[in-house]
């Protein structure tokens, strides 16, 4: 089986200052990874790679056995576009955008008809428990609510890889719980790949596997072979 993501020998220095120093990393298609590590170890650098939103020094990035570090910008970036979701910690929602806005705006940017947009984009919502919602702008929600939204959003293109930093870092833990628990399930129904970034354990717990980064190295098991 092929790599859904995969990163060999991956080194990134900002500046003098080495973030990741040969990392190594796998997932299987439709696996739940969580990356560990204390703060400062390189395990949100290692996303933004991973993602394609920073570009390694050394070493080769992999989705479905494709390279993405040599890409170009434009290409990146039309690949986090349609093929990539991202749920960070405190959603980074377009403030002006309603919450429905927010959920189409991928899929406008993708191309998609704006009436299908807007159709899809109120299913998602409607599937994280957000019917008649979706004419709220992100101040009018709560902060459960506005991360079910960038959930929605993360969700609404099908994406064959979600990244996850922090995804419950601004939220009490009851909250945080239920949200993971509509990535988990929403993943599981799409078979999509999902990257989450966590320091927290039960967060980690909802994971297949756990790997840990310590000071820019991988230093569990990194999956396939």
């Amino acid at each position: 089986m092929t790599a859904a993501l995969r990163a060999e020998r991956v080194s990134l220095s900002f500046g003098d200052t080495p973030a990741l120093r040969g990392a190594e990393f796998a997932a299987d298609p439709g696996e739940i990874v969580a990356i560990m590590g204390p703060s400062g170890s390189g395990k949100s650098t290692l996303l933004h790679c991973l993602a394609g939103i920073l570009v390694p020094d050394e070493g080769e990035i992999r989705v479905d056995g494709q390279r993405l570090d040599t890409m170009s910008e434009a290409d990146r970036s039309a690949l986090r576009r349609d093929r990539f979701g991202f749920v960070f910690q405190f959603g980074q929602l377009v403030p002006e955008l309603t919450a429905a806005e927010n959920v189409a705006l991928p899929l406008l940017l993708s191309g998609t008809r704006r009436g299908e947009a807007v159709k899809r984009a109120e299913k998602e919502l409607s599937r994280l428990g957000l019917d008649g919602l979706g004419g709220r702008r992100s101040g009018e929600l709560s902060g459960g609510q506005a991360q079910r939204v960038a959930l929605a959003r993360a969700l609404a293109g099908s994406p064959r890889v979600i990244f996850a930093d922090e995804p419950t870092g601004s939220l009490d833990s009851l909250t945080g719980e239920q949200v993971m628990d509509l990535l988990v399930g929403a993943a599981r129904e799409q078979g999509t790949t999902v990257v989450i970034v966590t320091h927290d354990a039960r967060v980690a717990a909802y994971a297949d596997r756990e790997v840990m980064v310590r000071d820019g190295r991988v230093t569990s098991p990194v999956g396939l072979s």
